[in-house]
């Protein structure tokens, strides 16, 4: 497990305070009385169940640079926990992190709810026992190859593909992407191998060193690694990125598939204990989230980090629901593509 602290200091928090009361100023920053201290009065905690430097850790870091100015004196000491596509990282949350909205999880809901259509979670419950508050991406699956690859299209992978399996990196099993690539083999006939590599950073790295013969991601983890792969095939609609997803085609256009779209979306949860116990922090980091989404500030640090903004989309508790919803029918509609069964 690996830590890394954003936002304000314990130190900065502590010495704001300070100022504050010695000015005489006790109301809204940052005590909401002279007597009982406003949230947050100590760091909070944000469990990651993926490796650091992928794709969820890139825009947690942006957001937490940002939330500081919206919850003031916030600090976040965010724990990496890998291990079992996920599982690892849940179960510290669930089972170590008390319910008192100081501790957060930020997670890749369509993989990490996948795991639970597989096999569902041994020490608590879901849907039930936590629940994502607020989406601040929609990133669609694709598949790509390295830049010198011989496949110029997903025709040509396809046509392998009906000769000998292809071997396809990916970040995890319990993947929208995975299951994209699944469907297409069941679909046309392809036969495909994953072999998940634990993380995005290896699963580009895998095809680029020529390790697996194509890899499928979100695209956001796609775009950054700019001229080393190509994009050739889209799990969405449309191709929301053009040419920075080298203009490949949708998975439906270009195979006349019935694939729906299979997208990830990086999203913060909480125990639902906490968010019935502490309405009131709940409804802080709430609101506090979704400004600083829209602030250009949020945007700067994506452009910063290199990842498309046209995957930046809040969406709130609702909206988070209605996705989890929706990977539960697919993993329920595709779940013997990925046990094997």
């Amino acid at each position: 497990m690996n830590r890394f602290i954003s936002g304000a200091s314990r130190r900065t928090f502590l010495k704001g305070s300070a100022a504050a009361l010695g000015a005489g100023t006790v109301s809204g920053l940052p005590f909401s009385g002279a007597f009982g201290a406003a949230f947050p009065d100590h760091p909070l905690a944000v469990v990651v169940p993926t490796a650091e430097g992928g794709g969820a850790d890139r825009n947690l870091r942006a957001v937490t640079t940002v939330w500081p100015k919206y919850l003031p004196g916030a600090a976040f000491e965010m724990g990496y926990f890998p291990g079992a596509s996920g599982r690892v990282g849940y179960e510290v949350y669930m089972g170590k992190n008390a319910p008192d909205c100081y501790s957060l999880l930020f997670g890749n809901m369509g993989p990490e709810v996948l795991n639970w259509v597989v096999q569902a979670p041994d020490s608590f419950k879901f849907p039930g026992d936590y629940q994502y508050f607020a989406h601040v991406d929609i990133d669609p699956s694709v598949v790509y190859v390295a830049a010198d690859s011989p496949f110029r299209g997903i025709d040509d992978i396809v046509a392998e593909a009906r000769k000998r399996t292809i071997s396809v990196a990916t970040s995890r099993i319990a993947h929208p992407a995975s299951l994209g690539i699944l469907a297409v083999g069941e679909a046309t006939g392809g036969k495909f191998n994953l072999i998940p590599m634990s993380g995005g950073k290896k699963t580009l790295a895998a095809v680029v060193t020529g390790e697996t013969d194509i890899g499928v991601l979100p695209s956001g983890s796609v775009v950054t690694a700019g001229d080393s792969v190509r994009t050739v095939l889209v799990f969405d609609k449309t191709n929301p990125l053009g040419e920075r997803l080298n203009n490949a085609p949708a998975v439906n256009d270009a195979l006349g598939t019935k694939i729906p779209p299979l997208f990830s979306a990086r999203a913060f949860a909480l125990h639902t204990a906490a968010m019935d116990k502490y309405p009131d922090r709940y409804q802080a980091l709430v609101s506090s989230l979704e400004k600083t989404v829209a602030d250009q500030a949020y945007r700067d640090e994506i452009v910063k980090a290199k990842a498309p903004l046209e995957n930046i989309r809040y969406g709130d508790g609702a909206a988070c629901q209605e996705y989890v919803d929706g990977i539960i029918e697919i993993g329920n509609r595709f779940k013997s593509l990925l046990t094997g069964n």
